[in-house]
């Protein structure tokens, strides 16, 4: 059976959006999907589904998290060759190599307009570097995320795109999950 892999955006910041891994796991075999695991506890999920595309996925998982669990939040779901892909394209090779944990990926739902890119980059005061390819945002933070003041808030002002990001660590550690299922 295809593996996926799926995004929960915001889930488990403080008190906002509390999801438990198990059940997360539970909603997701609940949904019929099959061998759902869990990376972390930041909304990280791969299971394995037959015959289904990633927008219906992230679609019924958006549902069943309200439904099941009262969290309304986006969800952003890639097959193992999508993800492969996304990793294989990171524009950013140095930096995964030499600093994994300031490099981002954020998935997006929908490929973000050049224009939205554009403005983007143009509201970077720091020494953070973005670039975008297909679904995906790469983004450097030379000083990390939390000091930044080039926040999720703006990207998503500009792009006008929900998405969820993970550090690279985590990116590859997800890979991984996908790699014997395929």
């Amino acid at each position: 059976m295809p593996a996926f892999v799926a995004l929960l955006r915001a889930v488990n910041l403080g008190s906002h959006n509390k999801v438990g891994m198990a059940d997360l796991r539970e909603m997701a075999e609940g949904c019929g999907l099959a061998n759902a695991r869990t990376l972390l506890q930041s909304g990280n999920l791969v299971f394995e589904c037959d015959r289904r595309k990633s927008a219906e996925l992230e679609t019924i998982l958006e549902r069943a998290l309200a439904r099941d669990l009262g969290v309304d939040t986006p969800v952003i779901v890639r097959s193992a060759a999508e993800w492969r892909a996304v990793i294989a394209a990171n524009p950013f090779r140095a930096e995964a190599k030499a600093d994994p944990g300031h490099l981002l990926v954020m998935a997006l739902k929908a490929a973000p307009p050049a224009a939205g890119v554009a403005d983007l980059v143009r509201a970077i005061s720091g020494r953070e570097r973005v670039k975008a390819h297909g679904r995906e945002l790469y983004l450097v933070y030379p000083d990390g995320v939390g000091r930044s003041r080039f926040s999720g808030a703006i990207i998503d002002r500009k792009i006008g795109v929900a998405g969820t990001a993970r550090n690279w660590n985590t990116a590859l550690k997800l890979l991984a999950l996908l790699e014997p299922q395929t």
